[in-house]
């Protein structure tokens, strides 16, 4: 069995299982956010009606994060934050971050919530985030969230499973940000759809712990059910800082047979952009240089940690944002706000001319704090270029990796460091 396998064959409390098998497994979290949590809750009470159990299964093993629109944007986000605050008070959910901790994909790992081995559900599609640390991690909807919340357990089919093999060493500026562009650009949006993704080889297994969250989190974008990775020492020390020291991790059978194995080396590999308006429609940097944008976003679950805001905040020292542009950057968390303050990075940033925002998912979702106007052009490190993603329909989005973003909000136009 490979990784995925071995995970739920223990969640499903099986010696093995096999491709194609329809599972009933044990999950270890269960996560939603303020724009899954109501609808969930909705769709538990229900449950609830029918069945006479009112309350959640283990409220030890439920996090809720207000990230989507953090502080509520309008009347129905502050409702929705309403509705969620209360169920928890019921249900006795502890783990609840509701001012602004940061995204939940970043929150729950920084506060260790996250273990190798373990079976991770989040009514959110970027669950998949996880898998960096050797979990098994994937989205669901509101309907399968309910019935985790109610029973502990979810059904499953196990994935077709594909190995994804990567050598050689990045050059200046290119980062796993340009890695998971290019993969996808091979794969296409649909080709791993439903499949457990593993990714390996000797640039992988040097990764650390940002650069494997990255790779991890976009693997929805080529359809994935899920995106793995076996811990390294960086990952395990990682872990220990956060006093998680008791799991299993699990390593693939040296006889496993892949559906698929696509071999990578990234020696050569440029700066790579995502164009609009779909993730695997992606080109070398360099053949946009040039093209006019009115907005540039550092951030999301995918960049905006420590690690590429100080790059970013490399680039643009003693530098000014252009005039033409506006520059919105929104740290993953509370705790990456914070060291960036202390480290200088908030001055810089603030003197070059950016907008500092709350940590949440801010722009990303078309919500709030950067929506984007018709025709506008915006370069981002988020995941998703998919049209009216971040505003309206006519608006147009390219994904990059923090470096690209804050040269081209510097040049006014899609722009390489030098």
């Amino acid at each position: 069995m490979n990784i995925t396998e071995k995970i739920l064959a223990k969640a499903a409390g099986k010696k093995e299982v096999k491709t194609g098998e329809i599972i009933e497994a044990k999950v270890d979290l269960a996560m939603t956010h303020d724009g899954t949590s109501p609808p969930t809750i909705k769709t538990f009470q229900k449950i609830a009606e029918k069945t006479g159990q009112k309350k959640v299964w283990d409220p030890k093993k439920i996090v809720i994060v207000y990230d989507h629109n953090i502080p509520p944007n309008n009347i129905g986000a502050a409702q929705f934050q309403k509705v969620t605050r209360k169920f928890a008070k019921e249900q006795k959910i502890e783990k609840i971050f509701k001012h602004g901790e940061g995204i939940c994909h970043q929150v729950l790992p920084e506060k260790g919530f996250i273990k190798p081995g373990t079976v991770i559900i989040g009514a959110d599609s970027h669950t998949c985030t996880y898998g960096a640390f050797g979990a098994f991690a994937t989205g669901m909807g509101a309907t399968d969230m309910a019935m985790i919340f109610a029973t502990g357990r979810t059904w499953l089919r196990i994935p077709e499973s594909i190995k994804i093999e990567v050598e050689g060493r990045f050059k200046e500026h290119v980062t796993a940000k340009d890695l998971i562009l290019h993969i996808i650009g091979t794969l296409g949006v649909d080709g791993a759809t439903y499949k457990s993704v593993e990714f390996t080889g000797e640039t992988i297994k040097k990764l650390d712990v940002p650069d494997r969250m990255t790779i991890c989190n976009m693997t929805v974008e080529m359809g994935a059910k899920n995106g793995i990775i076996e811990p390294n020492k960086a990952t395990l020390e990682y872990l220990k800082k956060r006093s998680q020291t008791k799991f299993q991790i699990y390593t693939p059978d040296p006889d496993h047979n892949y559906n698929e194995e696509f071999y990578f080396n990234i020696d050569d590999l440029k700066p790579q952009i995502a164009c609009p308006h779909s993730v695997d429609n992606v080109k070398d940097a360099e053949k946009l240089i040039g093209k006019h944008i009115d907005e540039a976003f550092l951030g999301s679950c995918t960049n905006g940690r420590f690690k590429d805001l100080k790059i970013a905040a490399e680039i643009l020292k003693d530098k000014k944002v252009h005039e033409d542009v506006r520059m919105i950057i929104v740290p993953a968390s509370s705790n990456i706000y914070i060291r960036a303050i202390k480290e200088g990075l908030i001055k810089t940033f603030l003197d070059a001319g950016a907008i500092i925002c709350n940590p949440g998912c801010g722009p990303c979702l078309g919500a709030h704090m950067g929506v984007l106007g018709p025709g506008e052009v915006c370069i981002s490190t988020s995941n998703r270029n998919f049209q009216g993603r971040m505003g309206d329909p006519k608006s147009k989005i390219y994904l990059a990796n923090p470096a690209i973003v804050a040269q081209s909000a510097i040049k006014g136009e899609i722009s390489i460091p030098e």
